[in-house]
């Protein structure tokens, strides 16, 4: 296949996935591989370009919240609300699928993930075609997620024909899944959406994102989101590691912890903003395989809002 072509031709995107080619696409959370999710052949084409394994399922993407009735059934009420008060936005639904849902989308599993991504051309996008998309992140299987279209290029560049470009993504680690067991709510995977945000509106949910015998939603893997280097924790003893960078919060955070050593500092946020910290991720773990270095220090962030979901991420990219 040809090089893939970076633009902003959402006719060009349209036409390709309409003859279930593959797309790269942007939302608010970071690039997706999109492909016609009703359409086995095409969707199998995701697996085989990411290199994933058929057990990990594929959310798909919708325009509007009524398509909702078209892909799922017997939809709780919490569910209803959270769709109605956060979409389009960084959260995925996990209901039981209509039988148009083809299985290789859910990994056999009766559920299906849904969500409508908040970014401006692909909402357009979707709302101008007849079927929702199947689309995981834009990146080899467990490699750190692209929220730049240069991302998705430097690494899918030659499997793709075309990558619709977005700008870089404003939340930058993936959507908040949450699952619905009787009255109770269970999130799945920690991400764009909070938790103190979620039960504002629905009361208290379970967090359930240690791995589980089947896997029931993306981002539950024990390993994932890793860069090729060696990620450590920092504490009390880090001045003593043999480190070749560190990733802190903020210049503020070196401040508070007393870092002595004399190496790279890679900062989410110079000034220690949690959205843009969020928005840093991703791209400051590509920027450790690209100087090669070995081993990186991280600091955990404070355990709420979205520095529990950055935290989630640097836990598995670390393991």
């Amino acid at each position: 296949m040809a090089v893939a072509e970076i633009g902003t031709d959402l006719n060009r995107a349209i036409d390709l996935l309409k003859l279930d080619n593959l797309v790269a696409i942007p939302t608010e959370t970071v690039y997706g591989l999109a492909a016609n999710g009703l359409n086995p052949l095409a969707v199998s084409q995701i697996f085989q370009v990411k290199n994933r394994p058929h057990f990990d399922p594929l959310i798909l993407h919708i325009g509007k919240i009524e398509q909702l009735d078209d892909l799922a059934q017997n939809i709780p009420q919490k569910a209803k609300i959270l769709a109605q008060q956060f979409w389009p936005g960084p959260i995925t639904l996990v209901l039981e699928k209509k039988d148009v849902v083809p299985s290789i989308v859910t990994s056999g599993l009766p559920t299906v993930g849904i969500r409508m991504p908040n970014h401006p051309m692909t909402l357009e996008l979707l709302q101008r075609i007849s079927f929702p998309l199947a689309a995981p992140s834009a990146n080899p299987f467990k490699y750190v997620s692209p929220t730049t279209a240069q991302h998705v290029f430097n690494q899918l560049g030659f499997q793709i024909p075309y990558i619709l470009d977005g700008g870089n993504c404003k939340i930058g680690i993936e959507s908040t899944i949450v699952a619905f067991h009787n009255d109770d709510v269970h999130v799945l995977r920690l991400g764009g959406l909070s938790l103190e945000k979620i039960e504002s509106v629905i009361g208290p949910v379970i967090v359930s994102t240690d791995i589980h015998t089947t896997i029931q939603a993306p981002g539950q893997l024990l390993q994932h989101y890793a860069p090729s280097c060696k990620l450590v924790p920092i504490d009390e003893s880090t001045d003593k590691m043999n480190l070749d960078g560190l990733i802190l919060l903020s210049k503020n955070s070196e401040k508070q912890r007393k870092i002595n050593l004399k190496i790279k500092r890679f900062y989410l946020s110079e000034a220690g903003d949690i959205l843009e910290a969020s928005s840093n991720l991703f791209s400051v773990l590509r920027q450790l395989d690209d100087l090669d270095l070995k081993t990186v220090g991280f600091e955990w962030l404070e355990e709420n809002g979205l520095g529990r979901a950055i935290n989630d991420r640097l836990k598995r990219a670390s393991n």
